[in-house]
């Protein structure tokens, strides 16, 4: 499930294999974008903003969202790739390597100097040089009604947590998702998100339990029905979200989470 861990160690996989080299070629298969030719241009940097992925390449920024399906792999140049090529959205060479965009869920590419308004919008990053918890709990309490698992999942109150981490900090914390945010105590929840996302950001599997056996790496996501890990009661589930079109199911033990 791509978060804002795994948008993380994508771009700092790309930063390592792309930075301070030249493109020698692009071929964006995005028909909005496809005579973009980015080749002769040196590739500044590569980062993360929250769950976007932000490749600077000389006055331009290619601009990527996984969402669900999207992944962004990298190849020695001649190298076989371990994806259909027909799933490749974007390719970027350099002398050394070849990165590939697969079935990345949002692409777009625009000037450098428009960075910074095009992410305006997003909160702190939890994993940014800019994360600002009062920030972050400032906005949060701004919508004191919105229930606690929408709000942390709002990437403009603050960037990076997606349905894993939103279901397992409402355990951690005890706290039911359905709960309204001016109710909770922030303070400690936001500070437990940062530890969190900040612990697995160098992992390879993300946990929370501190397990890391396979299957038992989480508390409540994606495990309606099955006993409680704490306690023994049954996983409850259900959807939430701010309207019909971002219903996301949320897991929680009624016992643990009062």
């Amino acid at each position: 499930m791509p978060e804002g861990d795994t948008v993380y160690q994508a771009a700092r996989r790309l930063d390592r294999a792309l930075a301070g080299q030249v493109v020698t070629r692009t071929d964006v298969r995005v028909p909005a974008y496809a005579t973009v030719d980015l080749a002769g241009q040196p590739v500044h940097s590569v980062a993360s903003r929250g769950k976007h992925l932000l490749m600077r390449i000389g006055d331009l920024v290619v601009h990527s969202h996984l969402k669900m399906e999207g992944e962004w792999r990298v190849h020695r140049p001649g190298e076989r790739w371990r994806r259909p090529a027909h799933q490749a959205r974007i390719i970027v060479e350099t002398p050394t390597a070849v990165a590939v965009g697969f079935d990345l869920g949002a692409l777009d590419v625009f000037p450098a100097e428009e960075e910074a308004d095009r992410m305006a919008y997003l909160g702190p990053d939890l994993l940014g040089p800019d994360w600002d918890a009062t920030e972050a709990i400032r906005r949060i309490a701004a919508s004191p009604e919105t229930p606690i698992a929408v709000a942390l999942g709002d990437q403009r109150n603050l960037a990076g947590l997606g349905n894993v981490y939103v279901n397992e900090l409402c355990f951690l914390r005890g706290i039911l998702p359905t709960g309204a945010a001016g109710e909770v105590e922030l303070a400690p929840l936001v500070d437990l998100a940062s530890r969190v996302i900040t612990a697995n950001r160098d992992r390879i599997a993300r946990t929370t339990t501190g397990n890391d056996r396979r299957g038992e790496r989480l508390w409540v996501y994606s495990r309606g029905g099955d006993p409680c890990r704490r306690c023994g009661t049954r996983i409850e589930y259900d959807r939430l979200g701010r309207n019909d079109v971002e219903l996301r199911f949320t897991w929680w033990c009624p016992n643990c989470q009062r």
